[in-house]
């Protein structure tokens, strides 16, 4: 139980190191002060981070099996 704790507290660290990255390459605009996404926007938003952030895994894998 100590272990499968330990690899989520580790996936969610790798998870945080990632995200500049991932948004970095989503390429998300920010919303206009006072100006709120729309649900369809928002959903639309998820499915590019999350595609991003497959692509931010594979990269620094990438660069980290180097030799």
């Amino acid at each position: 139980m100590a272990e499968a704790i330990e690899q989520q507290k580790q996936r969610y660290r790798e998870f945080l190191d990632l995200m500049p990255l991932t948004l970095e390459l989503a390429g998300l605009p920010k919303s206009e002060p006072g100006r709120y996404f729309t649900e369809e926007q928002i959903e639309a938003r998820v499915f590019t981070i999350r595609h991003a952030a497959k692509a931010a895994r594979l990269v620094a894998r990438e660069v980290v099996n180097r030799k």
